[in-house]
């Protein structure tokens, strides 16, 4: 079928040759700046690496302060244990207080939790006022 204007409805819509020059010098004029904005940023994907690079780090830190607190917890279970002959009581305590050292740390790294007092300070001066 045809539409008033001559075109067929099942066919591809065929433009005049001023509005087919207009849309190609747009397109071309997109293309070019597209391309400056393009040159004048940096690579998206470094600037997305270099984004996640302290995510990353700090993950990595909160992660080594638990498993550090639960692996220290362990050993020492173990070594009292080993030493005092009270299997599994001993593992079982310094697990969890492993645990709890290994949350504690990880909450003062991702600063929801204050840290602890500065030792020297507080020291120095309960050691002069007692001289």
């Amino acid at each position: 079928m045809v539409d008033t204007k001559g075109r067929s409805e099942t066919g591809p819509e065929v433009l005049p040759a001023s509005e087919e020059s207009e849309l190609s010098r747009r397109l071309k004029d997109l293309d070019r700046r597209l391309g400056e904005n393009r040159a004048g940023r940096p690579d998206e994907s470094a600037r997305a690496r270099a984004a996640d690079t302290p995510g990353v780090a700090m993950a990595l830190r909160l992660g080594a302060d638990f498993v550090a607190g639960v692996v220290v917890g362990v050993a020492l279970g173990w070594g009292v244990d080993r030493l005092f002959g009270t299997a599994p009581w001993g593992l079982i305590v310094f697990v969890l207080l492993g645990f709890a050292a290994g949350m504690l740390s990880v909450l003062r790294s991702a600063g929801v939790a204050k840290p602890g007092p500065a030792p020297s300070d507080d020291f120095d001066r309960r050691i002069r006022r007692k001289e």
